[in-house]
């Protein structure tokens, strides 16, 4: 698939818009509470206004849906055949504890599928990206931009997971995997449990608790390039319909792994 701007220009745009966060990053800070109770600062509305404002300069005809601004109707949304999904600060609960552990994510949707995503790591230097049919990047700092690749599981089973968020449901399924395999638990904030199953240093993210669209689109989109794969409990690939609210299904990002430990996390 051709994409309507080129890698190099989004990946710059989230090195920008992670720059402009870390002008408020281990800053005081006004944090207020949206309608969902969930934070936003200033950090979040500056890289919102800059994404939304280059990349309807880089294509126009393309739609921007932000998490700070997904005002569309549900009417005007089934018209779009296909936008930009962005999260302009993923894990803002990191961001105000002054963990480094915030992400940037820009996602290209078409068909309710995602094409290609940007995850930049701004505290770090760090950026990813990359799609289904473009493979998986990741450039550290200044250095060279680098291939990056998901793996096939050793004998212990490295599965990420939210620093604040479960559910019984998901401890119930690790704890019927424990029965089957080793397994040793990594806590990682936002998109970047993603990102670390796209460079082969953990094999899986189940995630039964809730989430947003905007919060996977642009990390999938990493760890599907990098090999991964990214499904539904129905075991079909995670999609992005149009729908009246944001919310995800749940889901299970995995590396390499084979199809009856598959069957066994989503049966």
């Amino acid at each position: 698939m051709t994409l309507p701007a080129s890698p190099q220009a989004l990946c710059e745009l989230a090195r920008a818009a992670g720059a402009a966060t870390l002008a408020y990053w281990n800053k005081p800070l006004d944090v207020l509470d949206k309608s969902d109770d969930s934070p936003v600062t200033a950090a979040d509305l500056a890289a919102h206004a800059l994404i939304s404002r280059e990349l309807q300069r880089l294509t126009p005809g393309i739609p921007v849906l932000s998490e700070e601004d997904a005002n569309a109707s549900l009417a005007e949304r089934l018209s779009w055949d296909r936008f930009w999904l962005v999260d302009p600060l993923d894990g803002t609960k990191e961001f105000i504890a002054g963990s480094d552990e915030y992400t940037v994510n820009i996602a290209l949707i078409e068909a309710s599928q995602v094409q290609f995503g940007v995850v930049g790591v701004p505290a770090r230097g760090d950026l990813y990206w990359g799609g289904a049919d473009h493979g998986a990047w990741l450039q550290r700092g200044d250095a060279l931009a680098q291939p990056i690749r998901s793996r096939r599981p050793g004998t212990v089973l490295e599965v990420v997971a939210s620093r604040r968020h479960t559910s019984p449901e998901q401890e119930a399924m690790l704890t019927r995997l424990e029965g089957l395999r080793r397994i040793e638990r990594v806590s990682v904030g936002s998109s970047l449990k993603f990102c670390l199953i796209a460079e082969g240093r953990a094999d899986l993210y189940p995630r039964f608790a809730p989430t947003s669209q905007w919060d996977t689109a642009a990390a999938q989109a990493v760890v599907e390039g990098a090999g991964g794969r990214v499904i539904g409990l129905d075991g079909q690939r995670f999609t992005y319909p149009t729908r009246e609210h944001w919310l995800n299904p749940w889901f299970i990002a995995m590396g390499e792994l084979d199809e009856d430990l598959v069957g066994l996390l989503t049966g």
